[in-house]
């Protein structure tokens, strides 16, 4: 009889580098669908989740910061799911009144219209002072001047009983850039989402809770010529809502050297989620640079590689994935898009040989005696 259990899978699209499928407001929320669909259990990040306003709430989705997912395939850290997070609000100074005001009526509404457990806020001592920047490969980063006083902040929401982190922080205005400009025709890279990373990832480093971030920007002024992957940042004033409900949701974050025996004991009866776990990866080719991507091969976690262009070219021939011995090359697998990758998780779920489906098939070879 067929195994159909749930096959966790990890879909990682990285955030800054431009793909054309993920590197937009909330456009890999499909292929998000279709991937949890198949497996019944993928873990990704807020780059995938994040639409703006637009989100999509999913049960078989684990919402899991960046850095945290680094831990999470190199194995020392553990993800258990929750049934609601208690999301603390960061408030950055340099929010002007009427901005500051707008984040406060979207945590309103997602308290009133859909549930949400939203509370302490605090806003930082002072402002923040985010810088943007761009690397030589084309990719997006970016820096905070005041990292204590972010740190100090997320500490205070920490104590006084936040589970998970939403951050705005005041991001510069830059409707007359060219490269905005591109962007929003689907043809450049999202200039703010690297130093949006960034962020969270030192909150996550530091604190270690879910944290998710949303750039505080005035609305860009009215665009006849946009790319649909970037409409989701047209239609409110914030960026807020999907970061609220992908934290809402989000997994709690367990240091596994922390745990003792007796609870380990527990764990293994409970719903805990762990990289031995995984079943697959799947990544964008040209993106095999990153720590997740590393573990998963260095652990021979089935790789799944997609065609999905990126500014980035650390691929799977640089990698030198293709002259992997046969052990490794059977846990390597390629796909034109994503409705194949779909196919090939619902293959290795079921256990069906990805060779079997593939023309020619070639004839099984006898060893030689020794």
């Amino acid at each position: 009889m067929t195994n159909t259990k749930p096959l966790p899978t990890l879909l990682i699209i990285p955030t800054g580098i431009g793909c054309e499928i993920g590197g937009y407001a909330g456009d890999a929320i499909p292929v998000a669908r279709l991937l949890a669909s198949a497996s019944e259990c993928l873990i990704t990040h807020p780059n995938v989740m994040n639409g703006g306003s637009l989100y999509w709430p999913e049960p078989h989705i684990h919402y899991v910061e960046g850095y945290s997912l680094n831990l999470f395939t190199a194995g020392e850290l553990l993800l258990k799911p929750v049934r609601q997070q208690k999301v603390g609000l960061l408030l950055d100074e340099g929010l002007e009144p009427d901005l500051k005001k707008r984040h406060l009526q979207v945590a309103d509404g997602c308290v009133a219209s859909l549930g949400l457990d939203i509370g302490p806020i605090i806003t930082t001592e002072r402002a923040l002072k985010i810088n943007l920047k761009k690397g030589l490969s084309g990719s997006s980063w970016g820096c905070i001047e005041e990292p204590d006083v972010l740190l100090r902040s997320a500490k205070q929401l920490k104590e006084a009983g936040a589970t998970a982190i939403a951050v705005i922080t005041r991001f510069p205005d830059d409707s007359d850039d060219l490269e905005t400009k591109l962007y929003r025709q689907g043809i450049g890279v999202d200039l703010i989402a690297g130093a949006e990373a960034v962020i969270s990832h030192f909150l996550v480093k530091h604190l270690l809770i879910p944290c998710a971030h949303a750039p505080g920007l005035k609305p860009l002024p009215i665009n006849y010529d946009l790319d649909p992957r970037t409409c989701g940042e047209e239609i409110g004033y914030t960026f807020l809502p999907s970061v609220l409900v992908g934290l809402s949701r989000a997994p709690d974050l367990i240091y596994k050297s922390a745990l003792h025996t007796k609870e380990k004991s527990v764990l293994q009866l409970t719903k805990i989620l762990s990289n031995t776990n995984l079943g697959a990866a799947v990544v964008p080719q040209g993106a095999l640079g990153g720590e997740a991507v590393l573990s998963c091969i260095e652990k021979s976690i089935p790789l799944i590689i997609v065609s999905n262009k990126g500014v980035l070219n650390v691929n799977s021939t640089n990698m030198r994935l293709d002259s992997l011995g046969s052990h490794q090359d059977n846990n390597v697998f390629y796909a034109e898009n994503y409705i194949e990758a779909a196919g090939l998780i619902t293959a290795l779920r079921h256990g069906i040989n990805i060779k079997s489906l593939r023309r020619p098939i070639d004839c099984l070879k006898e060893l030689k005696n020794r």
